[in-house]
């Protein structure tokens, strides 16, 4: 038997330790919490975590590194250059690129990208095509049929549509406003030119109709 196997005996009942009874009492005067500092005083508490003042974890780990996002999709990428191991005119898969080690899983999207050089005719089958891939391997005489078309492009035009839309707006209203600035200012202009001219001509003296009588000093 072992120290921590131990256990005391079924129905067995042992009262609480009473502390701050007094010093005879054995657990009196300090009641087992030391002689000074924070764990001495009553109510006291430490916030979670807390490491005694070290740098806590929360505050030693990295963070605001970016951003993962766990809803994208990770796709399989086949350049067009690798596609020269199969025959012209034969239609690729997923399986087909499964079985000639360009992919790893078959449960992943496959997108196909125009690089390693000039495809064969062929008639492949991807989830994804990039335009330049799609122009390459038409020039080649195949074609690409992709299996779901992306909602993301058609969302992503829809947007900018949207975007120039609103700035051509913004410019029309931007244009108006100007040109109306401009009419009360001419106006305005022509205005002040006349005021100015009135002020210019002076209004000529009446001479005297008859002699006057000159004083003597």
């Amino acid at each position: 038997m072992r120290v921590d196997e131990l256990k005391p005996a079924v129905g067995s009942r042992r009262p609480r330790k009473r502390v701050g009874r007094g010093i005879s009492a054995g657990g009196g005067k300090t009641a087992g919490r030391g002689q000074k500092g924070q764990g001495s005083r009553s109510s006291w508490s430490l916030p979670r975590g807390f490491e005694g003042g070290q740098m806590p974890l929360t505050q030693r780990v990295p963070k605001l590194r970016g951003f993962y996002n766990r809803f994208r999709v990770e796709f399989q990428v086949v350049n067009c250059g690798k596609l020269a191991r199969f025959e012209a005119g034969s239609v690729v898969d997923v399986e087909a690129l499964r079985k000639a080690g360009l992919i790893r899983h078959l449960n992943h999207p496959v997108k196909l990208l125009a690089g390693g050089g000039v495809p064969p005719a062929l008639t492949i089958r991807v989830n994804r095509a990039s335009q330049s891939a799609i122009a390459a391997m038409t020039r080649a005489g195949g074609t690409v049929e992709v299996l779901d078309p992306p909602k993301v492009e058609a969302e992503e035009t829809t947007r900018r549509a949207a975007a120039r839309l609103k700035r051509s707006a913004g410019r029309a209203k931007v244009q108006a406003t100007a040109a109306r600035d401009e009419a009360p200012g001419a106006a305005t202009a022509a205005e002040e030119t006349e005021a100015t001219e009135g002020q210019d001509q002076e209004p000529e003296a009446d001479e005297p109709s008859g002699g006057g009588q000159e004083s003597s000093t």
